[in-house]
């Protein structure tokens, strides 16, 4: 999908202003999270550009939900591949921060990663999730819009994209950003479930 599929996050996601009362998440018993990349990365090549581009040939043709996981995890592992030991180092200490709930230490780290890095996609990707985890929709949907713009094929922002729009109440603009992210990966945990329940829902209406 090229960037031209897809409309700019501030147009398909009308967020709440910064001020406005925010919507609670629904009651679960895990964490707060947008998707991420798996614990555990791969070595991968450092030919980044035709790495990913055979690794999504290879994700849309993956036979089983087995060979699509190491196959995404080859994507991510590319997704946060970083020349720069400090950008390495300070990505590494925002993820333990964020799992041990130091969230404001958090955010002054990627805030540092993205100042020094803007180029750099998990950077954006990770503040994005710190963002949603404080229900901060506006800023989340910010930091998505800026994944996209470098990496449209990122289907987990696309995912998480729809995560937000579902919670804001908006089920069509949700169902539209889960199809593009199942678009790039059919075997992407939850969103099948997720497409099939909201078309129901959605386009249901119509007949």
């Amino acid at each position: 999908m090229g960037a031209g599929a897809l409309t700019s996050t501030a147009a398909i996601a009308q967020a709440p202003p910064r001020n406005a009362p925010q919507i609670a998440p629904p009651e679960t018993t895990e964490p707060k999270s947008l998707p991420q990349p798996p614990a555990s990365l791969p070595q991968v090549p450092k030919d980044r550009a035709h790495g990913l581009d055979f690794l999504f040939g290879a994700l849309k043709a993956a036979p089983d939900e087995d060979s699509a996981k190491h196959v995404e995890a080859r994507i991510w592992a590319l997704w946060s591949q970083t020349s720069s030991d400090t950008t390495a180092l300070l990505m590494q200490r925002s993820k333990v921060a964020m799992d041990t709930k130091h969230l404001d230490v958090a955010l002054k780290l990627l805030d540092a990663v993205i100042k020094l890095h803007p180029d750099y996609i998990e950077g954006w990707n990770r503040r994005a999730t710190l963002y949603y985890m404080q229900n901060d929709y506006r800023h989340s949907l910010e930091d998505i819009e800026q994944v996209l713009v470098r990496e449209p094929r990122h289907f987990g922002a696309l995912a998480g994209l729809g995560m937000i729009m579902q919670e804001l109440g908006d089920d069509r603009r949700a169902l539209d950003a889960f199809r593009k992210a199942l678009a790039i990966n059919p075997h992407i945990e939850h969103i099948p479930d997720l497409v099939k329940t909201l078309t129901e829902k959605v386009e249901g209406r119509d007949i």
